[in-house]
């Protein structure tokens, strides 16, 4: 499954993808708010993206992780991706990583409002969430801009560097308003 938005496209990750993944995990700036940690060695990539290659196989998907690269370049800039509840509640919950030379440029709040539109037009979502850290400032605008609202903090929830950080929920749903 392939995105598109004004400037991007976000294609499905593949192998060819790892090194480019890899050495945008292993940056200091991205892994601020990363849950995951600078992995040791491109082996733990390695087996941190192989389910979502796998996943591409099944046949009621419920998680998708794309790359993202610039139409204009096919230069990568990050990753996003969509987790589906596959429920009566059609919830989903969206991701998304860029590149640090690649913020403050509205790469990250494209993508998000590509994934939220996905969301509700190919997935027939009632409800897209997003979670972010309470200290990730970027971030919360990126979210604000795509028209999420904030519902609520969740209490140390999220393990970053051996500590438990608070985390911001964020949601949209199919009938509140968007301008995109």
């Amino acid at each position: 499954m392939e995105l598109q938005s004004a400037r991007l496209i976000l294609k499905e990750i593949c192998w060819e993808d790892l090194d480019a993944i890899h050495n945008l995990y292993s940056l200091p700036e991205v892994d601020e708010f990363n849950t995951l940690g600078i992995p040791k060695d491109i082996g733990e990539t390695r087996k941190n993206i192989s389910p979502a290659i796998e996943a591409q196989k099944d046949e009621n998907r419920k998680s998708y992780f794309w790359k993202i690269v610039k139409k204009d370049s096919e230069e990568f800039i990050g990753v996003a991706g969509l987790s589906l509840s596959l429920n009566r509640f059609k919830l989903g919950e969206i991701f998304y990583s860029l590149l640090p030379g690649f913020w403050g440029k509205g790469f990250a709040t494209e993508v998000a409002k590509t994934l939220v539109k996905s969301g509700f037009e190919d997935f027939n979502l009632h409800k897209v969430e997003a979670g972010v850290a309470t200290g990730n400032t970027r971030s919360i605008k990126v979210l604000e801009k795509a028209g999420m609202t904030r519902e609520g903090l969740r209490r140390k929830i999220l393990p970053i560097r051996g500590e438990w950080k608070d985390n911001f929920h964020y949601a949209i749903v199919e009938d509140d308003p968007r301008d995109y």
